[in-house]
């Protein structure tokens, strides 16, 4: 266990290139490093732009980072409330077990209640053992009923491309 100060902070533009080079990080861990297309431009624009798309939270030891969460909303139909999806919780293989994730994690739960919210959900690779053992540490229920869908690419732009014209709802 690491006794050094954990601290959990707003991302702020100018993180865009340590959030992107932790990103990187995270992808070759995951073994996805091929998949990462996203540039500081977009992220800086996802995150910090006109319409952020999502937030971000940077964990700190002692001043450094060490570890970052990226979130964004969710609502529930049958709930009628509002959630989180935690697209990414990452710490730095060095800083793990110290509490970043942690932190992390309940600094996006206390974000979340602070706005009314009550739902926070997230995937993990089904071989992350480390990652599925330190959910199940936290209580987190590891859902089996649903099973995540994607489409992205060619798929995606086939499919909008047969979507009728909606009445009154600008396009996105």
């Amino acid at each position: 266990m690491n006794d050094r100060a954990v601290s959990v902070r707003e991302a702020r533009a100018a993180d865009v290139s340590l959030l992107l080079t932790m990103i990187r990080e995270l992808a070759e861990y995951e073994r996805l490093s091929a998949h990462v297309e996203t540039t500081e431009e977009l992220l800086g624009r996802a995150l910090f732009g006109e319409v952020p798309s999502a937030e971000a939270l940077i964990a700190e030891l002692d001043g450094e980072p060490v570890g970052y969460a990226i979130f964004f909303s969710t609502f529930s139909t049958f709930l009628a409330i509002q959630g989180v999806w935690l697209e990414d919780l990452y710490v730095r293989p060095a800083h793990r077990k110290a509490g970043a994730g942690k932190a992390l994690l309940a600094a996006v739960a206390a974000k979340l209640r602070e706005r009314g919210g009550r739902r926070m959900e997230w995937a993990a690779l089904d071989w992350n053992e480390l990652a599925l053992g330190f959910y199940r540490g936290l209580g987190a229920l590891r859902q089996t009923e649903w099973i995540t869908h994607r489409l992205v690419g060619e798929d995606l732009e086939r499919l909008a491309a047969q979507a009728p014209p909606v009445d009154g709802a600008p396009r996105l």
